[in-house]
């Protein structure tokens, strides 16, 4: 069975509507019906499985009445009969018709336990092990930046970005996900400037930065030419913006793709800031790993948006847990105003893992000495964390990480 976990609320009775939703959801309607027989029912009819009850709400999440309203946590089984391994008719079959249901006033998708119906998706082509070998960083975190200013720069002057950052010993570079093909930077001619830089730089010094191209485009055969041009010029990686492109154009272009790829989760805050409404990150991001995302943007420890540092370690977690196999797991990408100083605690909080890419864009390009300060300030942090030195410790014998706190504080211990 394919099962699936909600938070529900309702002023009713929670099991009484994760019964409606199980029936809605599969074989029933609001009134019997002549061919919906008992062996029907038993075959492909969702059945609920658990229900907890939880603490009540004083007021609903969606404006539908006065409170107090009563919550739970359900779990509802479907048929793989109904479902097989498509995503498009999980989706739809699990969630299409969920916000609809009369006297639902929250609802939402925790989990997917899936069937090994779902492993047949092809999921992560590189992975952790993979962006390690692209990248030539066999330990330790991958250090990343963006291209600052994100928009406004001509193809000739990301280029020269690109070069700064380079030389200052970065390993992995990306467009910023705003950046697609604006007309004072088309697609094409960005590619070459920033390749010629890229292959200069490895001819000279033996090191290929990874870049990750940002090639989204609603129509899948942009989407591929653009795709084929990075490959034709020698790179090998692309940011992707997976709820602009959706999963239909993500399954394509993963199953033509030689690159890397690079999710960006723009747009995900729209299914998950209210905590009462939308997906949990755990559910949600399973389905973008078996569609073949390599890389996973998650934001970071004292990120600069609204979410916190529990959450984010949560997120951390879910990417870096096998849905099938090791192999499906995706590199977690810990970004979002991040510099020097949260590696003490990204490390503390996530296990002591080194199996991240650890993403500054204004960390470095903003660093009172330069950006190849900021980078040598965030690889002496790392190791710093991973010998469990303290912060202050750690500036201690790196002027770089010094000047990092003096402009951004020191970080609690």
């Amino acid at each position: 069975m394919i099962r699936v976990t909600y938070l529900l609320e309702t002023p009713g009775d929670p099991r009484a509507m994760a019964e409606k939703i199980a029936a809605d959801q599969s074989t029933g309607t609001f009134t019997d019906l002549p061919g919906e027989t008992d062996a029907l029912r038993a075959r492909h009819a969702a059945r609920v499985e658990d229900v907890t009850l939880l603490e009540p709400l004083p007021q609903p999440s969606l404006p539908d009445g006065a409170g107090p309203v009563r919550r739970a946590r359900a779990t509802i089984a479907f048929s793989p009969d109904s479902i097989g391994g498509d995503i498009a008719a999980l989706l739809t079959v699990t969630t299409g018709g969920l916000f609809a249901a009369r006297g639902l006033t929250g609802m939402r998708v925790l989990d997917f336990d899936l069937t090994p119906d779902f492993a047949a998706h092809p999921g992560p082509q590189f992975g952790i092990e993979g962006s390690r070998r692209l990248t030539g960083v066999a330990d330790g975190p991958i250090i990343a930046s963006i291209i600052k200013p994100s928009l406004g720069l001509t193809p000739d002057q990301t280029a020269e970005v690109v070069r700064t950052l380079c030389a200052a010993g970065i390993d992995f570079i990306k467009d910023d996900e705003k950046m697609m093909s604006p007309a004072y930077s088309p697609f094409e001619a960005r590619v070459d400037a920033v390749m010629a830089v890229i292959r200069d730089h490895e001819q000279r010094t033996g090191k290929q930065v990874m870049y990750a191209f940002g090639l989204s485009s609603a129509d899948p055969d942009i989407m591929m030419r653009r795709h084929d041009h990075v490959v034709a010029r020698g790179g090998n990686a692309a940011v992707v913006n997976i709820n602009s492109i959706g999963p239909g154009a993500m399954a394509f272009l993963r199953k033509r793709s030689a690159l890397c790829l690079h999710a960006h989760r723009n747009g995900w805050d729209l299914l998950t800031r209210h905590p009462g409404l939308g997906f949990d990150f755990r559910a949600w991001q399973k389905i973008w790993r078996l569609l073949g995302v390599d890389q996973f943007q998650i934001n970071g420890i004292g990120a600069k948006y609204w979410e916190g540092d529990d959450s984010f370690v949560r997120s951390f977690a879910d990417v870096t847990t096998p849905i099938f196999s090791e192999a499906d797991r995706a590199l977690p990408v810990v970004c979002s105003g991040q510099w020097g100083g949260q590696a003490f605690a990204t490390w503390a909080r996530t296990g002591g893992t080194l199996d991240l890419m650890y993403l500054g864009g204004g960390g470095i390009h903003g660093h009172p000495n330069g950006p190849a300060a900021g980078v040598r300030a965030i690889r002496h942090a790392w190791v710093a964390a991973g010998a469990g030195l303290t912060p202050a410790q750690a500036a201690a014998d790196c002027p770089d990480l010094a000047a990092s706190f003096q402009r951004w504080g020191m970080p609690a211990t």
